[in-house]
């Protein structure tokens, strides 16, 4: 593994224009970026995006006005993901290409980067409070996603529990919303501290770096000032901008509270406080408040408690709760049961996804099955119903059991039922993507609301609003295909396990 901010100018450069960077969300493999992203990248090298601006007529002037993308809405692609069965969602992002690279480039400027770099080893002067959701690039066989996630495991997990060596107390906390919180004009002041971002002549002075990425941002969101776009690994690298200044404040408040005998670990907006009493726990925490409140944030008061039992709780209650609730051989039902069990207790956590892909790989290989299809399909709808991190597995596993139906009938029946129980609840076009994966190889012309969807089958339809660009660089976006023909003839009616799995089937021992 290596971290980003090791990285060369040029290495973060080439970095972040790989597909695996521009979105780390889950999307069928046929949905292709990496081609887009280099053209736009060759049309704009060592361009100003400025100079591909459209302009037309004034009609009170009567003169040429520019066009901004900040006066479009739709810019991003924006598609909606269900976060409870309710009305709780977290909007993901496709960044507009040309401002996704534009912004990569002027970011991995020489210059730029230096100072970036530069600043990021001041976030990290102080080795009580550690940081472990820098991005990273894998160097091995998995992606570097699922290297994040082995990230998190051996970093936050396992440092967690051998504290127990030296703290009697952990508290545990998070920021609410945090991407959709983030004040973006506090870019300028991560970077290039606030006292230098806040002089008058400073505010919109563009050669700051800080400054520029705050005016990308604005330009994605129709000059909103709250809020990042959710989705990309460059918008992580963004967050971490504005959570390392966080940490860098933080430190220098509990300097002054004088307040030595801590540790604090964090990954992203998860936050774990180590002391030996429970009031300097709950001072650091209320610091850490102050300095959120000062960045448009806040901790969530529903997610933060302190225990004395630091090992215990230094693992994921749904990881421990999975250890000791597993049982021995059990019919499909049986297990599926249990996994929807697990759901309930621990809504949307990881031993869920891992549950699943564990089912999956069982049922992979079957040929027939003698229990009732509609009542596992109607268990596992259930279960994906409130757990939408488990969309792409939980469509892998439907994709396996609508083939061990008999009839085409009974097979469209129940795409019916699911597709019904799915459109009583708000916000589900990332379940409508998958969902099309399922049928795509039964039905390629069944019909999804989601425009990405229908960009299947249909390369007119138009993903990102590009109406501010001039007809060269609009086209070349709007034209290149993002859908794979080839990748589609290939796949399957059932899903591969390599299509939804971040691991190999073996990787999970728990």
């Amino acid at each position: 593994m290596k971290q980003l901010i090791e990285y060369s100018h040029i290495e973060a450069k080439q970095y972040f224009l790989k597909v695996e960077s521009y979105f780390n969300f889950d999307l069928p493999k046929y949905f292709v970026f990496q081609t887009v992203l280099d053209k736009v990248s060759q049309n704009i090298e060592g361009k100003l995006l400025s100079d591909f601006y459209n302009s037309h007529d004034d009609p009170i002037t009567k003169r040429k006005k520019v066009t901004y993308p900040c006066d479009f809405e739709n810019v991003n692609y924006i598609f909606l993901n269900n976060k409870d069965g309710k009305f709780a969602y977290r909007p993901l992002q496709l960044i507009h290409p040309a401002l996704y690279v534009s912004l990569v480039h002027k970011i991995t400027e020489k210059s730029n980067w230096k100072v970036i770099v530069d600043r990021f080893k001041e976030f990290s002067s102080n080795p009580k409070i550690r940081c472990h959701s820098l991005p990273l690039e894998s160097e091995g066989e998995l992606s570097d996603k699922a290297t994040a996630v082995n990230q998190w495991w051996q970093a936050i997990e396992q440092q967690s529990i051998a504290s127990a060596l030296n703290f009697e107390y952990v508290l545990h906390t998070d920021i609410t919303d945090c991407y959709g919180s983030i004040y973006t004009h506090s870019l300028a002041w991560a970077i290039h501290k606030k006292a230098i971002a806040k002089i008058p002549k400073n505010r919109n002075d563009y050669s700051l770096i800080g400054n520029l990425i705050d005016k990308y941002l604005r330009d994605m969101a129709c000059g909103q000032t709250n809020g990042i776009p959710q989705g990309s690994v460059l918008m992580d690298f963004i967050a971490e901008m504005v959570l390392g200044y966080a940490d860098l404040e933080l430190s220098e408040k509990i300097k002054q509270e004088q307040i030595n005998d801590y540790q604090i670990i964090r990954y992203r907006d998860d936050y774990r406080i180590f002391t030996n009493n429970p009031q300097d726990a709950e001072l650091i925490a209320k610091l850490l408040t102050e300095i959120m409140i000062e960045l448009g944030m806040r901790l969530n008061a529903q997610k933060t408690l302190v225990s004395n039992n630091v090992v215990r709780d230094s693992i994921k209650p749904d990881k421990l709760y999975w250890i000791t609730a597993k049982k021995g051989a059990r019919s499909l039902q049986e297990h599926l049961l249990i996994i929807h069990e697990l759901s309930q207790k621990f809504p949307n956590s990881g031993s869920l996804s891992k549950a699943l892909d564990k089912y999956f790989n069982r049922i992979e290989n079957i040929k027939e099955i003698k229990q009732n299809v509609r009542v596992l399909v109607s268990i596992l709808v259930d279960i994906a119903y409130k757990n939408p991190r488990t969309y792409p597995i939980v469509c892998a596993i439907l994709s396996k059991l609508l083939s061990l139906v008999d009839t085409d009938e009974i097979r469209e029946n129940i795409l019916k039922e699911i597709n019904t129980r799915f459109n009583k609840i708000p916000n589900t076009g990332h379940i409508k993507i998958w969902l099309q994966r399922v049928t795509l190889k039964i039905d390629r012309q069944k019909q999804y609301e989601e425009n990405l969807c229908k960009k299947v089958n249909d390369n007119s339809i138009i993903i990102w609003n590009s109406d501010w660009l001039k007809d060269s660089l609009k086209t070349l976006i709007s034209k290149e295909p993002i859908v794979d023909e080839e990748i589609i003839d290939k796949i399957n009616k059932v899903i591969d396990a390599d299509e939804v799995e971040l691991f190999g089937s073996k990787t999970y021992s728990y």
